[in-house]
């Protein structure tokens, strides 16, 4: 039952291209948006579609095939943990935010980088 704490799998279409940075020691991190759709009928008969946004971080040599292939519009299933931040911005506000840490990334349907 270990394997079964803090998983999370989603597939879905990416928002936008990734953001990648690089650290001096060459180590790279990528930040991704994925947009999950979920559709069910309402009481009215009309089916309804809801869209729920996941923020998902990627390290290592995951975020250089990232770079490298993934671009807005694509479908993407991924597999990771929930992780938790907050922080203060300039002005002292705080802020938390909740994000997928990414372990594995499956590049599915659809876009591809040219």
């Amino acid at each position: 039952m270990n394997s079964l704490r803090n998983r999370v799998q989603l597939i879905g279409h990416l928002g936008a291209d990734p953001e990648v940075k690089t650290f001096e020691n060459n180590r790279k991190v990528a930040r991704l948006s994925l947009a999950t759709n979920d559709e069910y009928t309402d009481k009215e008969g009309q089916k309804v579609k809801q869209t729920q946004w996941h923020q998902l971080v990627v390290w290592g040599r995951l975020a250089d095939t990232c770079e490298k292939y993934l671009v807005k519009g694509r479908e993407v299933a991924i597999e990771g943990k929930l992780t938790y931040r907050t922080w203060n911005d300039k002005d002292g506000k705080s802020h938390n935010i909740t994000e997928i840490m990414v372990n594995e990334l499956l590049m599915m349907g659809g876009k591809e980088k040219k």
